[in-house]
């Protein structure tokens, strides 16, 4: 059975050493919020046990002693439990269906289909090609400006086939 007088000595003890707490919680945390959610948690404790203390000893040296267990349990249980280490079904986003895009491909498959040959054709050699305007100008024999032009007009057709804005 606990001593209410001494119970009530401790209590005030350990009311003077909150700033010392504070201080040696702030070599855990860099974080000012944590180390007083660690600084809590080690009064509780403390209050809670305090049955357990021996009159002999440091008040300030058991309540140190405290606070690193609960700081190095929880690290313990926080490295065990990290998310993000291995892939986790909870780490991957929601991933948007793909019907749309195919749809949008076909659709625009077939508008690419309709378009005239000389546009068509400029089309597909630069922008799905990849290649550039002067090889484009050389490959139909045209200027650059044409190729060019051609590319703008098959863009504009296809937009209103496919009742798209360009802007």
């Amino acid at each position: 059975m606990i001593d209410l007088s001494r119970s009530t000595g401790l209590q005030a003890e350990i009311v003077e050493l909150i700033p010392a707490l504070r201080a040696f919680a702030r070599t855990f945390h860099r974080n000012s919020t944590d180390a007083d959610d660690l600084v809590q948690e080690t009064l509780a404790k403390a209050l809670a046990n305090l049955g357990q203390f021996d009159p002999g000893t440091r008040l300030k040296s058991w309540l140190f002693t405290i606070m690193r267990n609960t700081f190095c349990t929880k690290f313990r249980v926080a490295r065990r439990e990290a998310p993000g280490i291995q892939k986790c079904v909870s780490g991957i986003g929601v991933t948007p269906a793909s019907q749309e895009w195919t749809i949008r491909a076909k659709e625009l498959e077939q508008a690419c289909s309709q378009l005239p040959e000389h546009y068509r054709a400029v089309l597909e050699y630069v922008v799905i090609e990849g290649r550039s305007y002067d090889d484009a100008a050389a490959k139909f024999g045209c200027a650059i400006g044409t190729v060019k032009s051609r590319i703008n007009r098959a863009r504009q057709q296809l937009a209103a086939r496919l009742d798209e804005d360009l802007r």
